[in-house]
């Protein structure tokens, strides 16, 4: 079995419909999907290393020194499966994007650090 980091991502332009439902239709869809989140992380259980979590505002740190970015990532969760694909198919249908304003979910091996030469 592989680790792979999965990031949820979101944009602005995903929020504009959720912010055009009203304040009782969002608590009923955040609720629908916190239940749906909750079902699909029980389900794959066994393969989930980090639940992960909601990812706060993003600072980048470069030559040029740090600054306040803005990125999509908004969330993560580290699984292992037996390939990338598997890996991805597991978010097939995910509430992130089914339920709740994210825009798609990015899947990517967790590669060894390669070994320093003798």
């Amino acid at each position: 079995m592989k680790s792979f980091l999965a990031i949820y991502t979101g944009s602005a332009e995903a929020m504009v419909a959720w912010n055009t439902l009203s304040e009782a239709e969002r608590q009923a869809r955040t609720q629908q999907g916190i239940a749906a989140w909750h079902a699909w992380g029980a389900q794959h259980q066994a393969l989930i290393v980090d639940d992960g979590g909601p990812l706060g505002h993003t600072k980048r740190i470069d030559a040029a020194g740090v600054a306040d970015i803005r990125n999509a990532m908004m969330g993560y969760t580290v699984l292992r499966a037996a390939s990338h694909a598997e890996a991805a198919a597991l978010f097939e249908k995910h509430p992130h994007f089914t339920i709740f304003p994210g825009d798609g979910v990015e899947i990517m091996e967790c590669l060894p650090i390669p070994e320093m030469g003798a």
